[in-house]
């Protein structure tokens, strides 16, 4: 905006802290009665909260020790359709993040796709597969993630003990930090995961054994080195090696499934879980259901089996010697086993709702390399995660990269802070901005935008300091705060006559002189808005400057929310009518409805602004309530019946039902 005023900074007050709502596993699963019960008793160990999420996208077990696991999430974001470029990626010397979508057929049948280190590769959405194919590590891979994935139909018809060929779905040799997760395998040749020859830190979690002879061998060495966590895994369909666990130094096994196993009429060779030559393994609250031999040990191994629920099993059941203690190695969450039928068939194998996420400064060093990263052209979210700490530097998510979701990681959205210092005075209105968002499809929560320019300080022409601006549509911000003066937040579009949208809700606006403005279809809800005072006793500023388009009924929304002040009473509008450049076809839309206001804000509180009377503009209010909100001539307010038009739903549906809304 143009118009200058002067203005002066008052101490904000702190922030409230975001409550973070708990979810209880029983309505996670839908148990039923007997399951509630059962369920209600998920017990925390070491620390470890019972509410985390399933679906976390940072590896537990012993592949977050020694350095960690994080797979190519310092690199940048590719998508895949096709196994030429699958092998390319996996192969290069360069860290990625390799989204698979759909299914990719491979050939010759049965060959590798080589991984190299510093790689992820994870299905998009539940339809990432990898047909007739293994995904192979060499001698040496390291930091290597496997989520989200099928991989399957490698098997080679009247070949049930895989003697003629070695199509696994996934093979390791001497490998380091290795998470797979949130896997299906099935229908292979030979075995479905084979981790070989002194490979280390490896944790196996939440993947679905299917359809098989032998599933999931450990070993092919006389060492005794493997740290293996093996969690939440079912095991179904399957005959051996569930796992078999050969000469690992650590294995740790907890909730995982066994069912269904296949019935024949070996009597050896048909068992659970083996624990092997000097292998040390600890089995915890996992569920054998129909399983001949459930876990069983070498007379040179150790086996401590506690908590597990036998349910039409038979054969051997060994434990013997101390093995080891798990949570001297790390925390984790211990299921009982009575749930664990129901959370594993719930969670284990691809989720449409895992992907992909960077982290800052984990991964990248600032929030614009975490953007950069993201892929031109992006059609599946991307997730950003700020870690706690003040961030001063700008951000330009440009339109190329939609669908990114921008995420404070702190306990509130004070914790984590973009802020940056330019006036229009140095880069006109647009370049001020802190963060300037031109994609579709973006969503913010948990964070603080901020421009921190002290307009008192200096006598500037141009002191318009904007901490955020959108020309995207679908924009959603959630427990955001907005922290500026003049032109705190402009909410944009293209051009005129493009209509964008922005939701905002549970969130926090301040500012003096029009600072929440531009033309965008604008929802505010349930946040609270500060007018900042300037030290005037008559005008301290102006809430709003509308630019709508005159062909979009749709402005700024401004509901169910609070406005406060410590400026002198009558002495804020409410808004008064942008027309950039002079231009006609740009008449403001303002409603403020079911909403409290402070008795700063004027009696009048609609006004004129460059030769534009307030009085052509479209300004109203309806049922607001507070000091601030005493109707008179000057205040048009809706109609009941105009009112239920101008709900939060019609304000944001546009032409593709947009519900952001409805998520909550």
């Amino acid at each position: 905006m143009t118009q200058h005023l002067h203005s002066k900074r008052l101490q904000r007050p702190g922030y409230g802290r975001v409550v973070a709502a708990v979810l209880g596993l029983v309505a996670a699963l839908g148990l039923g009665a007997a399951g509630e019960a059962r369920a209600a008793s998920v017990a925390s160990v070491s620390g470890a909260p019972a509410s985390a999420d399933r679906f976390d996208d940072r590896p537990h077990g012993f592949a977050s020790l020694a350095g960690g696991t994080t797979g190519g999430a310092s690199g940048k974001v590719v998508t895949v359709t096709d196994q030429a470029s699958l092998a390319a990626y996996a192969a290069a010397e360069e860290p990625y993040v390799i989204r698979v979508s759909g299914a990719i057929a491979v050939e010759p049948f049965g060959s590798d796709i080589v991984v190299g280190s510093d790689k992820t590769i994870i299905g998009v959405g539940d339809t990432g597969e990898i047909v007739h194919g293994e995904l192979h590590l060499n001698p040496g891979t390291h930091n290597v993630i496997i989520r989200n994935m099928t991989i399957r139909d490698s098997y080679v018809e009247g070949d049930w003990d895989g003697k003629t060929t070695d199509f696994d779905a996934i093979q390791m040799d001497t490998a380091d930090h290795v998470w797979i997760d949130h896997n299906t395998f099935e229908h292979m040749g030979d075995g479905l995961l084979d981790i070989r020859k002194d490979s280390q830190y490896i944790t196996v979690s939440y993947n679905r054994f299917r359809n098989h002879n032998k599933a999931f061998g450990i070993g092919w060495t006389t060492n005794v080195l493997t740290q293996i966590t093996i969690d939440h895994n079912w095991f179904t369909g399957t005959k051996q090696r569930n796992p078999s666990a050969d000469n690992c130094a650590y294995a740790h096994l907890y909730n995982n499934y066994l069912s269904a196993q296949v019935v024949d009429e070996d009597p050896v060779w048909t068992y659970g879980n083996w624990s092997r030559g000097r292998t040390k393994m600890v089995i915890e609250n996992s569920y054998y259901d129909g399983v001949r031999h459930p876990y069983q040990a070498d007379a040179t191994a150790e086996l401590v089996q506690r908590g597990s629920v036998l349910k039409n099993t038979s054969g051997r059941t060994d434990a013997w010697g101390t093995a080891f203690d798990p949570r001297s190695f790390y925390d984790y969450r211990l299921d009982p086993a009575a749930a664990v039928p129901a959370l594993v068939s719930r969670f284990s194998g691809p989720q449409k709702r895992i992907g992909v996420t960077l982290h800052v400064p984990g991964d990248h060093p600032t929030v614009q390399a975490a953007v950069d990263a993201v892929p031109d052209g992006n059609t599946v979210p991307v997730t950003i995660a700020v870690a706690p700490g003040t961030y001063r530097a700008k951000v330009y998510i440009p339109a190329t990269k939609p669908n990114i979701v921008l995420q404070g990681t702190g306990h509130d959205r004070s914790d984590t802070v973009i802020v940056f210092d330019t006036p229009a005075e140095y880069g006109g209105s647009t370049g001020s901005a802190t963060v300037r968002i031109a994609a579709n499809d973006v969503t913010a929560r948990h964070l603080t935008f901020s421009n921190d320019f002290d307009e008192a300080a200096v006598e500037l022409k141009g002191e318009q300091a904007l901490a955020m601006k959108t020309t995207g549509d679908r924009i959603v911000f959630e427990d955001t705060a907005f922290l500026g003066n003049q032109d705190t937040l402009m909410t944009d579009s293209p051009k005129l006559d493009v209509i964008s949208r922005v939701y905002i809700r549970d969130s926090y606006l301040e500012g003096d002189v029009d600072f929440l403005y531009g033309r965008a279809s604008t929802v505010v809800e349930r946040s609270v808005i500060r007018l900042l005072s300037r030290g005037s006793a008559t005008n301290n500023g102006y809430m709003t400057a509308a630019s709508t388009w005159t062909g979009n009924p749709h402005g700024f929304l401004i509901t169910r929310s609070k406005v406060v002040s410590d400026a002198p009473d009558q002495s804020f509008h409410l808004g008064r009518p942008w027309h950039p450049g002079g231009e006609p076809a740009a008449v403001a839309q303002v409603l403020i409805r079911d909403t409290e206001l402070p008795a700063a804000v004027k009696s009048a509180p609609w006004t004129d602004m460059s030769g534009f009377s307030w009085k052509d503009a479209r300004f109203a209010e309806y049922r607001n309530s507070g000091p601030g909100a005493v109707p008179t001539a000057d205040r048009p307010q809706l109609s009941d019946a105009d009112a239920r038009s101008y709900t939060v739903a019609n304000h944001l549906k546009g032409t593709d039902g947009w519900a952001p809304y409805a998520r909550h």
